[in-house]
């Protein structure tokens, strides 16, 4: 349920343009920063109205409910109509129903954002009959110096996670899963008072195409759409199969057309494409994918994708797809409880809000979710710890594997350095 966090009165949200922001990384919280942006546009939010927590294995259910009871209740005057303006709340979301890691729904005092030539400031408060909430930009402070830091293993060795892997194979071989999704994680200690923004700087300009993030202590670019929604309509993307890029021309377009042929990782995608199918045309009017993955490049990887396109039912929100989308094959397996029996059998840690949804949701229940990758949580004390996975299938190789493995964690290891 909702935490006693949650408001007790209904809110008001109002949004009015402004000249241009500038840089909207400035305006966050160096301790606590709120951030979805994307090539610089999105929104940053400061403080907090209101907090709602939720655990256990209807989390994502009872926070789309509770969202659109707290946004019917509300009283929204958005002169901007543009995405992220209005009423808006920040989630992150834990990735198993077991977790101990709470899943949270942030609703922010004021938005900063931007898209495109549109600048604008939201003030959220409580709809008590005081006077008109103040609409001006905050001040804006430099983004600090990034803490330097180095990624050492944490619950795994190397030879551990090997093994690991090993075992998931032998499973999969025995029947038991077809797909299983593999995880470790490393740690690292940036000094209590760094400045976080600095980090999501790093991120930002190395992988713009990707959504960076900021929610409760959760910071990284994840290049894996899970939802976004507009108007009604809904886009997902999904990512599965990787190769590392080439260190030339040569060898990295040999590198993507060995991807793109490779039996391993076509079946690894088709598996995943199918379980967003499923999950998603109960909510649909219209479901359709493309036929064949294309292959992504990124700033380190090349990827498989596919994207998906929605037109929602009357009353579904993007919560309610995230809720049936998670956890997608990408990052659990197939099937998907026998997969995620496994990860809680074999995986030493709890992987909290690693996999997991982050995003925004706005009053209409438009917004942006994504799968947090690529991504570290960031404790007040300073302790880091970044997270990376591989998908296994029968005929996985486990070094491979760790490879694999090596190459999601330089996100994170990068912005460190």
């Amino acid at each position: 349920m909702p935490s006693p966090a949650s408001p007790g009165v209904a809110l008001r949200a109002v949004s009015e343009p402004v000249d241009d922001a500038g840089a909207l990384l400035e305006y966050a919280a160096s301790a606590q920063p709120l951030v979805a942006l994307r090539r610089g546009d999105g929104i940053v939010g400061l403080g907090q109205v209101a907090r709602l927590e939720f655990t256990g294995r209807d989390r994502l259910g009872r926070a789309a409910a509770a969202w659109r009871e707290l946004a019917a209740a509300a009283r929204v005057d958005d002169a901007v109509h543009e995405p992220g303006s209005g009423l808006v709340a920040f989630g992150a979301f834990a990735f198993d129903d077991a977790s101990a890691e709470a899943s949270v729904l942030v609703v922010p005092e004021l938005v900063v954002g931007r898209r495109g030539p549109v600048s604008w400031v939201t003030r959220i408060g409580p709809d008590d009959g005081a006077s008109d909430l103040e609409l001006t930009l905050p001040e804006r402070s430099a983004v600090g110096a990034r803490p330097r830091a180095t990624l050492a293993a944490n619950s795994l060795t190397r030879e551990e996670y090997v093994a690991l892997v090993r075992e998931a194979v032998a499973r999969i071989t025995a029947g038991e899963v077809e797909k299983v999704v593999m995880a470790r994680d490393a740690r690292a200690s940036i000094p209590a008072d760094a400045d976080r923004r600095a980090l999501l700087r790093e991120l930002a300009e190395a992988y713009p195409d990707t959504l960076t993030f900021a929610v409760d202590g959760l910071l990284g670019a994840s290049p894996e759409t899970l939802v976004s929604v507009h108007a009604r309509e809904a886009h997902a993307r999904v990512l599965a199969g990787s190769r590392a890029r080439g260190a030339s021309a040569a060898d990295d377009a040999a590198a993507a057309a060995a991807l793109a042929t490779s039996t391993k990782d076509l079946d690894e995608h088709a598996f995943a494409v199918q379980s967003v199918l499923r999950a998603l045309r109960p909510h649909a009017r219209a479901v359709q994918a493309s036929d064949a993955p294309f292959t992504l490049k990124l700033a380190n990887l090349w990827h498989l994708a596919t994207d998906v396109e929605v037109e929602l039912s009357e009353d579904a929100s993007g919560l309610d797809l995230v809720a049936a989308l998670h956890p997608t094959a990408a990052v659990a397996g197939s099937p998907t409880d026998a997969a995620l029996a496994l990860i809680a059998e074999l995986e030493p840690f709890d992987r909290g809000r690693y996999a997991g949804p982050v995003g925004w949701i706005d009053q209409d229940g438009d917004g942006e979710w994504v799968i947090a990758l690529r991504c570290a949580r960031v404790d007040a004390d300073g302790t880091l710890v970044a997270y990376a996975g591989a998908g296994i299938v029968a005929d996985s190789d486990p070094e491979s594997e760790l490879a694999e493995t090596r190459m999601k964690f330089r996100p994170i290891a990068d912005a460190l350095r």
